[in-house]
């Protein structure tokens, strides 16, 4: 190679932004991720963590399978619900979605 193709080689990479730059769009998704799923998730995740330690005897709740029951009992890991008159089950506490409000909303009103 001669010197003049060499100095123009040196000219057009002296010219060029570093080479980090073109990482930032990826950090830029990695921020988004982050704030928009990650962080979110995160939380519902500690408030739902904090539901089920609060569960106390005579809360209604209701179940991943969907079904509405009255805490009856509550363990470390366990729940005994009752379902209706004579109805009883024990049930994984981390299975319990929801803990309903005491005097709401009937569904058929």
């Amino acid at each position: 190679m001669s010197s003049a193709s060499l100095s123009l080689l040196a000219a057009a990479t002296a010219g060029a932004p570093p080479a980090w730059t073109s990482f930032i769009p990826f950090v830029g998704m990695g921020l988004v991720f982050y704030f928009l799923l990650l962080r979110p998730q995160m939380q519902q995740q500690k408030r739902q963590r904090a539901k089920l330690a609060a569960i106390k005897k005579g809360d209604q709740v209701v179940t991943a399978g969907g079904l509405l029951g009255k805490v009856i009992k509550v363990e470390e890991l366990y729940v005994d619900l009752e379902l209706g008159p004579n109805v009883k089950v024990r049930a994984v506490k981390a299975t319990i979605a929801d803990v309903m409000q005491p005097g709401g909303v009937p569904a058929n009103d």
